[in-house]
């Protein structure tokens, strides 16, 4: 028999959403346990014994983990559900339970998103001390100099703190401005585009290349793939995560 642990774990594991998520639809009333609504988020219960719910359906069986890297085009929201009825990245791939986004990327910036229905591999790839490096090509109005270079990679001051330094270079000039390739290992809402306007060059467009070992490459907007067993290892590996028997 299990011990009773914090509900957003248990929804985490299961592969539900993000700790971060769960905690919203904790929250916001959607969940269950025993057939009443739990909205505290220190609420703990029991896997083995507790009937715990979700909007009404019981918690997906563990099965087959899967991991899906999508090129995200623009015009999507990353999220599973949207109360405005905006088109969600969940449209652009196969309906499988628990699957849902790894982070976020905005509803105009475009390139790799990764979904699974793994609650370990979510926590791994959003938790801060993983320092997982994510790459991005900004298209800017300008050319940044030596001096906004600098300032990208010892951290720029935003309104919610100083960002990690970073890897920043200018890709190439295009007309009217130039690309960034900038490698992150944070995750903040918009710090891509917030970095960039804080040095005076704000961002027209962005693209995610890759997450990781993994990339773009092969993936035209709006497809999407299985990653590999190979593939999986190698980010796991990046992660400093244990191996996994084979399912």
């Amino acid at each position: 028999m299990s011990e009773p642990e914090r509900l957003q774990r248990i929804l985490a594991r299961a592969g539900v959403a993000s700790r971060r998520a769960a905690e919203a639809l904790i929250t916001s009333g959607r969940v269950t346990v025993n057939g009443a609504i739990v909205q505290a988020l220190g609420t703990r219960a029991d896997p083995d014994r507790d009937d715990i719910r979700v909007d009404g359906a019981a918690l997906p069986e563990p099965g087959h983990r899967v991991l899906i890297a999508l090129h995200k085009p623009a015009g999507y929201v990353t999220t599973r559900h949207d109360e405005r009825g905006r088109r969600t990245v969940m449209d652009l791939v196969p309906a499988i339970p628990g699957l849902h986004p790894i982070g976020r990327l905005d509803f105009d910036t475009t390139g790799l998103l990764l979904l699974t229905n793994d609650g370990e591999l979510t926590l791994a790839i959003t938790h801060p001390r993983h320092e997982l490096v994510k790459t991005y090509l900004a298209t800017v109005a300008g050319v940044p100099d030596a001096k906004a270079l600098a300032r990208l990679r010892a951290g720029v001051e935003l309104e919610d703190g100083w960002t990690a330094p970073a890897e920043a270079s200018v890709e190439e000039r295009v007309r009217g401005g130039s690309i960034v390739r900038l490698l992150l290992h944070e995750g903040r809402k918009r710090q891509v585009k917030r970095m960039l306007a804080a040095v005076g060059h704000p961002v027209r467009q962005l693209v995610r290349i890759s997450v990781g070992p993994l990339t773009l490459d092969g993936l035209d907007s709006g497809a999407w793939r299985e990653v590999s067993v190979k593939e999986v290892e190698s980010l796991r590996r990046t992660l400093r995560l244990p191996g996994r028997p084979s399912e």
